[in-house]
């Protein structure tokens, strides 16, 4: 599918480069590498956060109280 992108000259030298040391013509297929890459690592930070988003609740108050007292102790050591 061709569409329209504004970017900077400068990245467009970049892409155009790296497509040329790639040995490709034009610089889609570098784009569409970069895009696959920056959508998996979007799919794995919201995986991250679900995850993280779960644990809410499965410390008690007195050992949420505790770990947070230590993690500042152990902060204080390292100033």
């Amino acid at each position: 599918m061709r569409t329209t992108i504004e970017m900077d000259p400068e990245h467009r030298a970049r892409l155009l480069e790296m497509a040329a040391r790639r040995g490709e013509k034009g610089f889609s297929g570098v784009v569409a590498e970069a895009i696959d890459t920056y959508l998996a690592s979007q799919d794995a930070l919201l995986e991250r956060q679900k995850k993280a988003l779960e644990l809410k609740g499965s410390l008690s108050e007195d050992e949420a109280t505790d770990l947070k007292n230590e993690i500042n102790r152990i902060r204080e050591s390292w100033r």
